[in-house]
């Protein structure tokens, strides 16, 4: 059993030694000028990867922006869960995602996917019509970033077959992104 928590954390490291520290300082550099230009931010994800969307949408709007005269206008479109449902139901879940970027995104938003296959064909969708909308799109893929990374303006990816160490890079990558607002830009209201 040690051996085997020895091994994943050693794959964890070798995994987050595959994601490039410049795109992550882009990434970081994007969410900053649009937190200062007013500009709304929106992420995707499903599964696992909502999971981890809802949680930085958390860390930015209460710890990132706490406290603070520059907040972010942060959101996950799964959030909503009854809009979701309807969509999905009533159209297709191809088009949940897309379909509410349609009637809050403005040009020079950003919209951020997850998705560690980078074939999860909603937020595939979300940002193809995102970035011919004139939104800025970074994607976190996985594995060969599937159609997402190509799909995207910047991506993030963590080269690595393993679903559950890229969704722990995931992770790792949305705290680098929050907590350097969070250490780097004091003032804020985070607490744990």
């Amino acid at each position: 059993m040690i051996d085997f928590i020895r091994n994943y954390q050693s794959s964890l490291d070798a995994a987050m030694a595959t994601v490039s520290h410049e795109k992550v300082a882009l990434a970081i550099e994007w969410l900053r000028e649009a937190r200062d230009s007013g500009r709304s931010i929106f992420v995707a994800g499903n599964g696992g990867s909502a999971a981890t969307a809802s949680h930085l949408v958390c860390d930015m709007v209460k710890g990132a922006s706490y406290g603070k005269d520059r907040r972010f206008r942060m959101m996950a479109l799964h959030d909503n869960l009854p809009t979701l449902t309807a969509y999905s139901n009533d159209v297709d879940y191809t088009v949940a995602a897309v379909e509410q970027l349609k009637n809050f995104a403005q040009p020079g938003d950003v919209l951020l996917t997850i998705s560690g296959s980078g074939n999860s064909p909603n937020v595939v969708k979300a940002a193809e019509w995102a970035r011919a909308a004139g939104l800025k799109t970074i994607a976190l893929t996985g594995r060969d970033g599937g159609r997402l990374g190509p799909a995207s303006e910047l991506e993030i990816r963590v080269a690595e077959p393993h679903m559950g160490r890229i969704e722990d890079a995931h992770m790792i990558i949305c705290h680098m992104i929050c907590y350097y607002f969070m250490d780097m830009e004091r003032g804020s209201g985070c607490a744990g």
